[in-house]
């Protein structure tokens, strides 16, 4: 006797978090699709070793697609089964890719507005695909913690074709991207994304939004294009970062102790990476570079 396939049971959502596991879907033509049916449908399971989260609350959904408000079209990363591409859909082109091919198939399914492809997104040409699609357009995605450093690298890349990101990630990462100089949980990272965009925050994500939930909070963050890259200054960045606990006259003391205490004239002897502003180290470079 064949085993009937087990069903996906609804987690409880955090308090103040509705979630769509419990309520209809709406597409594009306002029919309504029950998320627990969906993903019976499909006999989908979240696939540990791809750190699949699926976003169930309708209050992140609607934080998320205020924040894309305005994008003709849109990359999306990791779609999942498809609950944040149905909301995207209507209205706008969806390009959205998936390694994991039930997803591909269910959110194909879940979003028929959208064009849904089965890719690698970490190998994936971004830029080609954004290319194809109407201004404004932009990224969106609730991105794996398993592969966020290199989506975001993705991202930072896309910079120069892209209107405006917004990216879902761990709350420890996404605060990291927007701490100011002084805060301890600046890093390289900081510096470089605070050069390209105007980083801000959207809301904060708890762990019963997600289906399953995961052990921390999430944050979503808005990327608005700022300034172009500058390679140079983002080395130096990187070099005066390497040790983050350790002076910046440390770090760069490749360079030579009398030239950097040259070019570091006006910061204190003493001074560690976290505490230059984005002006400090493009003057730092230089001053360096002279």
């Amino acid at each position: 006797m064949p085993r009937k396939p087990e069903q996906v049971q609804p987690m409880g959502p955090t308090q103040g978090e509705g979630s769509h596991l419990h309520r209809p879907a709406h597409g594009r033509d306002g029919e309504t699709v029950p998320l627990l049916s969906h993903l019976n449908r499909f006999d989908l399971k979240p696939d540990k070793k791809l750190g699949q989260h699926w976003l169930t609350s309708d209050k992140a959904v609607r934080q998320i697609i205020d924040a894309a408000d305005g994008l003709a079209g849109v990359l999306e990363v990791g779609p999942g089964p498809g609950i944040l591409t149905r909301a995207l859909a209507p209205g706008r082109k969806v390009v959205a890719i998936d390694l994991d091919p039930r997803m591909v198939e269910a959110a194909a399914a879940f979003a028929p507005g959208a064009d849904v492809r089965l890719l690698d997104a970490l190998q994936a040409d971004w830029m080609g695909i954004l290319e194809g699609l109407p201004h404004p357009r932009g990224i969106v995605s609730n991105m794996p913690y398993n592969i966020t450093g290199p989506l975001l690298a993705k991202a930072a890349e896309c910079q120069p074709r892209i209107d405006r990101a917004v990216l879902m990630m761990q709350r420890e990462v996404g605060e990291k991207l927007i701490a100011p100089a002084g805060d301890r949980r600046r890093g390289a990272v900081s510096v470089v994304f605070q050069r390209l965009f105007t980083v801000s925050r959207v809301c904060l994500v708890p762990p019963g939004a997600f289906l399953p939930p995961p052990k921390v909070e999430s944050i979503v963050l808005r990327f608005v294009p700022r300034l172009p890259s500058h390679e140079g200054v983002f080395a130096l960045v990187r070099q005066g970062f390497s040790h983050p606990r350790k002076t910046l006259a440390n770090n760069l003391a490749a360079w030579g102790k009398d030239v950097v205490a040259d070019a570091a004239e006006g910061l204190s002897p003493t001074v560690r990476p976290h505490e230059l502003a984005e002006e400090d180290w493009f003057g730092l470079y230089e001053r360096l570079n002279r």
